[in-house]
C-alpha cells in the first residue's frame, strides 16, 4: 500500500470529496485523538473525513512532554487500570505500530532518604515493570535497577552529591508528538480518509434534533461548504466545550484546561546519560533527553485564557529552573534556555480545584443523535480513546461494521523500518549522505525516508543542512510542504521540525530560507514569502515578550500581540 501524500493538490481533492459525498463519520479536530479516530474509522471500512481548523497537532498534541509512558505517578494514586492500559499501548507502539517514532528512554529517580524510600519507590517501579511485562508488550524495555550513590553519579555526574543517597533507574518511551500526529493523519489518508487542515468547523447541520454534518470554512480560500455525515465525532480537546456550544445544548461533561510549560536547553548544560525524574511538592518534574537537547517540564496550573496560544510567563520559567536547580551541581540560568513552549491538557472537570488531581481518564458521550464527543485521557492511550469513540458512533449506524483493527495497523513508515535501519550504512554510501544523516531521517520518517532521499537525488542542493538549524536538511522543509500538509512557515519550523524550540534564535535565522524552499511547492509569490517570514518573526517576538511577563494575564496579552497568519 502506497502511503498517502498530503500536498496542495491532495488537499484540494479532499475538500472536494468532503463537499460531494455523505460520510459515515466526520471527525472534527486533528490532534492525536482525532487523527486516531480517523484511522480507526477508515480501517473499519467506513467513509471518513477529518477536518482541522489550523494544522495537524497545532494545539495540545504538539506541546506535550513527548513521552509515551504508563504514568508511574498514577500507581501512587492507585489508578492501576489506567497504568495497565497505558503500558500495553506503550508496548504496542514500541514493538509494532511505530518503532520508527517511539523510542526507549532511561530515567533516573534520585533517592533522598535511606531505607524506607528505596523500598517504597522500588516496589512501585517493580510493579510498573511487572505490569508492563504482563501486558504482553513490555519485553522490549530493560527492567529497572537499583543504584548506589556512586553509581548514580557516574550515570548522572550533573547531580549534586548531597541531592541523593542512591537512585533507581527505569525505562519509558518518547516520541516527537507533532510528527507522530502527522504520521497518523497520513496513515488514515492511506486507508481512504479525506483529510484537510486549515478547514474549520463553524457550525453543525441539524435535521430536527439530529446532527447530520457540519459547515466548514476553508481558511485558506475564505469559502464555506457543507459536509454531510451520518455521525460526527467531536475530538477537539480543550476546545470541546466551545465546539459543543455550536449545537446550543449543554454537554454531559466539561473540559478544563491545565497549562504545562517546558524548557529546552542544550545537551552540554546537563551532564548525564539518563533522563531524570524529580518529585515536586505538586507533582513530578522530568528532565528528558531530546537529541542534542534536554526538555525540562512540566508545570500544572489552571488556564482560562486564550486556548490557541497559551503563554509561558516569567514565573513559570522561574518555577522550573528553581526546582531543577535543587539537584544540579551546576545550576541553569535563563541564558541556558534555548526554547520554551506551553501546552494545555484537556482534563475532565471534577470537584477538585487542583488540576493535578483531575482525572486523566477519558469519556465518550452521545449528547444528541448524530454527535459523539470524546475528551480527556492521555496521549499514550489515544488509540483506546479512538476505538471507544468509533464504537459509540458505530452503535448508531444502521449497518454491520467490523471491529477495531488498529492494534495491528502499523503507522506509515513502520513497515520496513528495521530492515532499512540495518542497511543504513549502505544507504549512506548510495546517497552520499553521512550515516548520521541517514539515521536522523530513519528516526523521523521510517521507511518513508526514501521519499526524502528521492528529493535529494532530484536536487542535490536539498541534501545540504538548513542554515542556522543544521540538524535538519533542506529537503525536509520541501517534503513537509509537498507530502505532510504543511501550509505555512510556522507549520514547518514549529511542528514538522522543532527548529522553533531547538535554536537560541527560535528559528528566525532559518525562516527566510525555509519559506523560499516552500514557495514553489505551495505556489507562493515573493509577497507571500515576505508575509510568512514577517508573521513568524512577530510570533517569536510576541512569545519572547510573554516570557518576560510576571503572570498569566500579562503573558497572555503579550502573546496575543502577534496576529494569526493571513490566508493566501
Amino acid at each position: 500500500m502506497r502511503t498517502a501524500t498530503l500536498g496542495p493538490a491532495e488537499r484540494a481533492t479532499a475538500l472536494a470529496q468532503l463537499a460531494r459525498q455523505e460520510l459515515d463519520v466526520l471527525v472534527v479536530g486533528a490532534g492525536v485523538v482525532g487523527a486516531g479516530v480517523a484511522l480507526d474509522a477508515a480501517t473499519r471500512g467506513l467513509t471518513t473525513g477529518l477536518v482541522e481548523g489550523r494544522d495537524w497537532a497545532a494545539g495540545t498534541s504538539s506541546r506535550s512532554s513527548k513521552l509515551i509512558h504508563g504514568g508511574l505517578r498514577y500507581l501512587e494514586m492507585l489508578d492501576f487500570a489506567l497504568v495497565r492500559e497505558a503500558l500495553k499501548e506503550r508496548g504496542l507502539l514500541l514493538e509494532r505500530l511505530a518503532p520508527h517514532l517511539v523510542k526507549p528512554v532511561p530515567f533516573l529517580y534520585p533517592l533522598q532518604h535511606r531505607g524506607w524510600e528505596r523500598l517504597y519507590a522500588g516496589s512501585g517501579v517493580a510493579l510498573y515493570d511487572a505490569m508492563s511485562v504482563s501486558s504482553g508488550h513490555g519485553r522490549g524495555l530493560p527492567l529497572h535497577r537499583h543504584l548506589s550513590r556512586g553509581r548514580a553519579l557516574r550515570v548522572a555526574p550533573c547531580l549534586r552529591k548531597d541531592a541523593l543517597v542512591g537512585a533507581l533507574q527505569y525505562y519509558d518511551a518518547q516520541m516527537d508528538d507533532a510528527r507522530f500526529v502527522t504520521t497518523l493523519v497520513r496513515t488514515a489518508a492511506s486507508y481512504g480518509a479525506a483529510v484537510a487542515n486549515r478547514a474549520r468547523v463553524v457550525g453543525f447541520l441539524r435535521e430536527g434534533e439530529r446532527v447530520v454534518g457540519a459547515r466548514v470554512a476553508d481558511v485558506e480560500q475564505g469559502t464555506e461548504f457543507e459536509v454531510r455525515a451520518r455521525q460526527v465525532v467531536n475530538a477537539t480537546g480543550v476546545w470541546t466545550d466551545d465546539t459543543q456550544s455550536m449545537i446550543g445544548e449543554r454537554g454531559q461533561f466539561h473540559v478544563r484546561a491545565s497549562k504545562g510549560i517546558h524548557l529546552v536547553v542544550p545537551k552540554d548544560r546537563i551532564h548525564s546519560t539518563s533522563g531524570l525524574i524529580l518529585r515536586t511538592e505538586k507533582s513530578v518534574l522530568f528532565v528528558i533527553p531530546w537529541g542534542r537537547h534536554w526538555i525540562i517540564g512540566t508545570t500544572d496550573t489552571d488556564w482560562d485564557l486564550d486556548k490557541a496560544h497559551p503563554a509561558a510567563s516569567s514565573a513559570d520559567i522561574d518555577y522550573l529552573l528553581e526546582h531543577v536547580n535543587t539537584v544540579l551541581a551546576t545550576p541553569l540560568t535563563r541564558d541556558d534556555v534555548e526554547g520554551v513552549y506551553a501546552g494545555l491538557r484537556p482534563l475532565l472537570a471534577g470537584e477538585s480545584d487542583a488540576t493535578s488531581k483531575l482525572s486523566r481518564e477519558h469519556t465518550v458521550a452521545h449528547p444528541v443523535p448524530g454527535l459523539v464527543v470524546v475528551a480527556g485521557g492521555k496521549y499514550t492511550t489515544y488509540r483506546v480513546m479512538a476505538k471507544d469513540a468509533v464504537d459509540e458512533a458505530v452503535h448508531a449506524l444502521d449497518q454491520r461494521v467490523a471491529g477495531c483493527v488498529t492494534e495491528d495497523v502499523p503507522l506509515a513508515g513502520a513497515e520496513g523500518y528495521r530492515a532499512r535501519w540495518n542497511a543504513r550504512t549502505g544507504i549512506a554510501r548510495r546517497t552520499g549522505l553521512h550515516v548520521a544523516r541517514v539515521e536522523h531521517l530513519l528516526n523521523r520518517y521510517g521507511a518513508l525516508a526514501e521519499e526524502v532521499v528521492e528529493l535529494i537525488a532530484a536536487d542535490p542542493r536539498l541534501g545540504e543542512p538548513l542554515p542556522a538549524a543544521e540538524d535538519y536538511l533542506r529537503a525536509e522543509v520541501v517534503y513537509a510542504a509537498s507530502h505532510e500538509g504543511a501550509r505555512h512557515l510556522d507549520d514547518v519550523l514549529t511542528r514538522r521540525t522543532r527548529i522553533s524550540i531547538e535554536t537560541f534564535d527560535r528559528g528566525t535565522r532559518s525562516a527566510r530560507e525555509a519559506a523560499e524552499l516552500m514557495a514553489p511547492v505551495l505556489g507562493w509569490d515573493s509577497g507571500q514569502v515576505e508575509r510568512e517570514v514577517e508573521h513568524y518573526e512577530k510570533r517569536v517576538q510576541a512569545e519572547r515578550e510573554s516570557q518576560r511577563q510576571p503572570d498569566d494575564l500579562t503573558a497572555d496579552a503579550a502573546r496575543l500581540g502577534a496576529p494569526e497568519i493571513q490566508p493566501l
